[in-house]
């Protein structure tokens, strides 16, 4: 049975991980009879989001706290997680990956990565381990793999998106709700989910596409 390590930054679109694309995920990799551990940063988020007004809230909160709301607790530090102990690695979307395991949503190519998830996502593609991403993860994935490795990725069916891929160096592909993007050679599987117009049926379709090749046992 494998066992996949997801990496969560909170909860919620607009300042942590996508709550319909990790819970997706979870139910979509339980579905196929793996094990899933959940994972996220001990550090402040980068802002806080009413999301019902869309307005920054004046306070702070934790990734790692937050991230226990979609994890029903059981969470650990990202600092914890080492590819050794895990046959693949998940990475829901959302602004967390973006504003809180990095910059992209402020720098793009020229962002920095959370050093702990760049060790991680480092650490499985040595070890050809299979790593799923969705929505605007795949971008994050594009700067830590830029002068490493060059990687198929997609952000959906925008030009302009996949366009910032090209500019890291990463091989942009078109791709649907529905559908998935597959690097055999490098065992890197994205869909787009939110990419696109909202859909969350076909979001389920791409994101059950990603967890099946999370199977794949080195």
């Amino acid at each position: 049975m494998a066992k996949v390590a997801m990496i969560l930054a909170g909860s919620g679109n607009q300042d942590g991980s996508e709550i319909h694309e990790s819970v997706l995920s979870l139910l979509a990799l339980q579905q196929e009879g793996y094990t899933v551990s959940c994972f996220a940063p001990d550090n402040p988020q980068t802002k806080v989001i009413n999301h019902l007004s869309g307005e920054p809230m004046e306070e702070q909160r934790n990734c790692l706290v937050e991230a226990a709301r979609i994890a029903r607790g059981d969470v650990a530090d990202i600092k914890e997680l080492k590819a050794a102990d895990y046959d693949a690695l998940m990475i829901p979307g959302g602004f967390g990956i973006m504003g809180n395991l990095s910059n992209y949503a402020a720098d793009k190519e020229h962002c920095t990565v959370n050093e702990d998830l760049e060790r991680v996502v480092l650490e499985f593609h040595k070890a050809k381990k299979p790593i799923g991403a969705t929505c605007i993860a795949p971008a994050v994935l594009g700067k830590i793999f830029k002068g490493k490795a060059t990687v198929t990725l997609t952000l959906g069916s925008s030009d302009e998106a996949n366009l910032e891929l090209n500019v890291m160096g990463m091989r942009p592909q078109s791709c649907a709700v529905d559908e998935m993007i597959s690097d055999e050679k490098n065992k890197i599987y994205t869909t787009p989910c939110y990419m696109e117009p909202p859909d969350i049926a076909g979001m389920f379709e791409g994101i059950k596409l990603v967890a099946k090749q999370l199977g794949q046992l080195p």
